[in-house]
């Protein structure tokens, strides 16, 4: 079995440490770890030793002074390392139409506009009623009837509704018009598809 190298503990002494002694007044320890010097000065380090820098650590409060709005600033700025952001989709300014060449307008389709949704005349009028039922819109995949037709059974089954008869019913209507919508798609799925 191998194994894995030790990694230095937290407390085991930067190697880093320039070899001096410790930087609180009157001790001759050797400075063997860090500490930053101000929250404005976080790459100016002190250097103490172990019992130095963990009463500096104790008393360190990176917020003290701050007002509540520059304690919110502050943690605004951590959540994205300090840089500049911009809202989506404006590239640091604003899109200008001439940089996009859509003649397609494909990427217009899903912004804004509604799929188009057809007259009630191009609904087959044996399949409003089933459609209806089942809360779904002409035309229809066969996967979404499925999905749908899942939903409505876990929703209406009589076992998770302490055996209603309400729910049984509507549980009957929906397997209804889940046989109907299934069998025409069966047999015409280019017309469903459409």
């Amino acid at each position: 079995m191998t194994r894995r190298p030790s990694r230095p503990r937290a407390y085991a002494p930067d190697p880093d440490a320039p070899g001096q002694i410790c930087d609180m007044p009157g001790c001759t320890a050797e400075g063997a770890y860090r500490a930053p010097k101000s929250r404005t000065a976080l790459n100016q380090y002190w250097w103490f030793c172990l019992e130095h820098v963990r009463a500096y650590n104790a008393s360190w409060d990176f917020y003290k002074g701050m007002t509540p709005g520059e304690i919110e600033q502050q943690l605004r700025a951590d959540t994205s390392w300090n840089r500049p952001t911009w809202p989506l989709g404006r590239i640091g300014g604003t899109l200008d139409s001439d940089m996009l060449r859509d003649p397609l307008h494909t990427l217009n389709a899903g912004f804004g506009t509604r799929p188009r949704q057809p007259p009630a005349s191009e609904i087959p009028s044996d399949l409003r009623e089933p459609l209806g039922t089942l809360g779904l819109a002409w035309p229809v995949t066969l996967d979404a009837l499925k999905s749908r037709y899942k939903e409505l059974a876990k929703l209406h089954h009589p076992d998770a509704n302490g055996g209603d008869r309400a729910a049984e019913e509507r549980l009957k209507t929906i397997n209804i018009a889940y046989a109907m919508l299934r069998g025409r798609l069966a047999v015409e799925p280019r017309m469903a598809a459409g």
